[in-house]
Order: C-alpha cells, then sequence, then structure tokens
C-alpha cells in the first residue's frame, strides 16, 4: 500500500480543473435534458392528443433523474468510500455520459408508440444515477486537496460547472434555434446537443485519469478504515448529520429550477415570450449566477460557511415575496431583473453547499454522506418542484409560486441554524 509520505500530489490546476470540468459536462447534460423537456420531449415522446398533458408527461421523466440520484449516491458513494475518489469519478462520468448520448438516438413516439417514453425514461433514469455520484466526487475531489483556510474556496470551483454547463447547454439551443427552422429542429436538430456530449465525455476522462487519490483518502486506505458498507455506517453514525444536511440544501435546488426549468414553461406558454428570447435571457443571466459562487466563497471563508448560508437563506425568502411581481408579461426588462436575482441568490446559496456537506462527515464515509444529503435534498427540493410550481401558479396564481420559494428557504434556514460552524475544523484527519 502507498504510504501518504511518498503519494505523487495532484497539482492545484489539475484538480480545480478536473472538478470543475467533470461537473460542466455532467450539469451540460442534465440541463440539456431539462431544456428538451419543455420545448422538445412533448412533441416526439408522448400522444398530441392533449398537449398540456404531454408537457406534464415529459416533467414527470424529468423528475425520475432525482428519484435516481440517491441510488447513485449510495452506489457510487460506496465505491468512492472503499475503492477511492478517482476512479469513482471516471465510472460516473461515464454513466451520465452514455446516457446522454443514447437519448439523442432514441426513436420517437411516432416510430415505435409508448416504448419510445420508456426508453427516455430509462435513459434519464441512467442520468441521475450518474449525477447522484459525480458531484459528491468533484467537491471531495476540490476540498480534499484543498490547502488549509481554502476549503471553501476550492470547493466553488465544481460548484462553477453549473453554470457553465447551462450556459453551453442553453447557447447549444439557442444557436440551433437560430440556423434551423422549427420542423428541422424537431426532425433531428434537437439530437445535436445530446450527441455532441460524447466529445466533452472524451476531454473529462482524459483530464480525470491523470489524478491521483486525494491526501485524505490515502490516509484512509494507509489505516485500512474504509468502512465495509458505507451507506449503513452514514445512517448509523451520521443520521443527525444527513437529515440536516439534506434539508439544508432543498433552498439551494427550490430557487435554481424555479429560476429556470419552472420560468421557462411559464413564460413560454403562459407569459407569451419566444423560446429563444427566453433562452437567451437566462443564458446571460446565468453569468450573474458563476459570478456570485466565488463570492459566495470568499464570505464562507471570512465569515464562515453557517453564518454565510443563513443570510443567503434570509435573502432567498425575500425574493419569494417579490417572485410574483417580476415575472410578467410584456415586460422583458422585468423578467430578466427576476433571473438575474433569481440566479444571484442561487450562486450564493450554491457556492458554499458543497463545502458545508462535505464537512458534515468523516473522510470514511464523506462522499457517501455529502452525495446522499445532496441528493436527497433534489428528491425533496427539484424532482417536482417544476409540476409543483405550475400547479400553484395555475390553481392560485403565480405569488403562490413565491411563497413556495420562502417556505423552502425557511426550512434551509431552520437547519442552517442547527448546525455547528465547520469552517476551522480540521475534517481532513477526520477518519
Amino acid at each position: 500500500m502507498q504510504s501518504t509520505a511518498t503519494q505523487p500530489l495532484n497539482s492545484k490546476v489539475r484538480v480545480l480543473t478536473a472538478s470543475m470540468v467533470g461537473t460542466t459536462i455532467e450539469f451540460y447534460d442534465f440541463y440539456i435534458y431539462a431544456t428538451a423537456a419543455v420545448i422538445v420531449f412533448p412533441h416526439l415522446f408522448f400522444p398530441s392528443s392533449n398537449p398540456q398533458t404531454a408537457v406534464l408527461q415529459s416533467l414527470a421523466t424529468f423528475a425520475i433523474a432525482f428519484l435516481a440520484r440517491p441510488l447513485g449516491s449510495a452506489l457510487f458513494g460506496h465505491f468512492g468510500d472503499r475503492i477511492g475518489r478517482k476512479t469513482t469519478l471516471v465510472a460516473a462520468l461515464l454513466t451520465m455520459g452514455l446516457s446522454t448520448i443514447a437519448i439523442g438516438l432514441l426513436p420517437t413516439y411516432q416510430d415505435i408508440g409508448i416504448t419510445a417514453a420508456i426508453l427516455l425514461a430509462i435513459c434519464r433514469l441512467g442520468q441521475g444515477i450518474g449525477l447522484g455520484g459525480e458531484w459528491s466526487g468533484a467537491v471531495l475531489l476540490a476540498t480534499e486537496n484543498a490547502p488549509e483556510g481554502k476549503r471553501a474556496w476550492y470547493g466553488m470551483f465544481p460548484q462553477l460547472g453549473a453554470p457553465f454547463g447551462l450556459i453551453l447547454a442553453n447557447g447549444f439551443f439557442i444557436f440551433l434555434g437560430s440556423v434551423l427552422t422549427d420542423e428541422q429542429f424537431l426532425a433531428w436538430g434537437w439530437r445535436i446537443p445530446f450527441l455532441a456530449s460524447a466529445v466533452l465525455v472524451i476531454m473529462g476522462l482524459y483530464i480525470r485519469l491523470k489524478l491521483h487519490e486525494t491526501p485524505a483518502f490515502q490516509r484512509v486506505l494507509d489505516k485500512q478504515e474504509e468502512k465495509n458498507v458505507p451507506v449503513a455506517a452514514v445512517f448509523k453514525n451520521n443520521l443527525p448529520q444527513l437529515i440536516l444536511g439534506t434539508l439544508a440544501a432543498i433552498c439551494t435546488f427550490v430557487v435554481f429550477y424555479l429560476t429556470t426549468v419552472f420560468s421557462l414553461t411559464w413564460g413560454t406558454k403562459a407569459l407569451g415570450y419566444p423560446r429563444e428570447q427566453f433562452l437567451t435571457m437566462v443564458t446571460l443571466a446565468t453569468f450573474a449566477f458563476a459570478a456570485f459562487i466565488p463570492l459566495s466563497a470568499i464570505f464562507a471563508e471570512k465569515f464562515g460557511r453557517k453564518t454565510t448560508s443563513i443570510v443567503v437563506c434570509i435573502i432567498c425568502i425575500i425574493f419569494g415575496f417579490f417572485f410574483s411581481h417580476l415575472l410578467v408579461a410584456n415586460n422583458v426588462g422585468s423578467v430578466f431583473a427576476f433571473l438575474c436575482i433569481g440566479l444571484a441568490v442561487m450562486g450564493l446559496t450554491y457556492g458554499p453547499i458543497g463545502t458545508v456537506l462535505s464537512e458534515l462527515f468523516p473522510t470514511s464515509v464523506r462522499y457517501t454522506g455529502s452525495a446522499l444529503t445532496f441528493n436527497m435534498a433534489g428528491i425533496l427540493g427539484a424532482s417536482f418542484a417544476p409540476l409543483i410550481a405550475t400547479y400553484l401558479a395555475t390553481t392560485y396564481g403565480l405569488q403562490a409560486v413565491g411563497y413556495y420559494l420562502a417556505g423552502a428557504a425557511t426550512i434551509s434556514l431552520l437547519a442552517f441554524l442547527c448546525m455547528k460552524e465547520s469552517k476551522n475544523v480540521d475534517v481532513n484527519h477526520q477518519i
């Protein structure tokens, strides 16, 4: 067994690039599905007799991935905490990438009937399993290689993959919409972003295969302190952290999927904005998302993870009460302001969350524990958020969606109030 004294160290540039590029690819794959679930799949994979029902069915397949993510957490977390972060991250990337490429090759409802929708759901399941193992491993790759006092700063680099992936995904759809007719786009153009994922996966694999194991987990291997069943150890020894982490991350998911997926559905269907125009606004507003992620990491390093997250939850509650006043028809400036504010808030809550969740667990079960908390929060906060928001908006009005967001942020606020500050804890020596 190779000791930590002689273990090759990963360079700073390689660590941060591998963590960010990998999550960019993963979230690109995830977001092209989210966009297609609104503007493409209802027309191609479901019966066209009732357009509204087709949209709801398409959004239901979107939710499948979030239900699958805890399964991915347990599966990849097990191997991440047994054999190491590097190998597991490669396997997660392949699972996500191959599932995405397969979607681009699927026959449609017109070709094979309801079987097309079933195959789409299976591929979506694969995406969810892959992402369930990817995010946590990328965060640990960054934080377990971070120097003292810079865990939040290193931990925000994989988070930058989310806005970069969103910009890349939406940019692709905007470009295709500008060079193809609607008929060409629905006939074959929508497949291009999914098939293009193959190029990105090859790039990601090339970078990750050159990594060494993280020093923190190498210490676990050297001391032979690996857990036989990490998921069982988490539930036995770290259940309070699991619950608090899950509740704390709910706000992150709700604010993001209301600001992107729901607003895209509502903006194009109910408010009448052209698809390309709304996607362009979302893409431009995503730069606010990217800008506020490193800002949140600076705050987390200076003021602590707990204090920063509490303040952000309060900001999110306030945003919820202004929700319906900004997302309105015939006012592009107001809608763009809504998107910028919402995604800026998302950047503030998303930047530190990876570091927060990873610091809740000891090294020997950190992959499994942080992955489970994040992905169970995805079930509660994101899987049905677009469906719930659509129902609330059509039944009670758009202000009810804002109250839904404020309620989710309140739950996370209470969870952060119950947490201990981990800024100065040497978590990488906790086995």
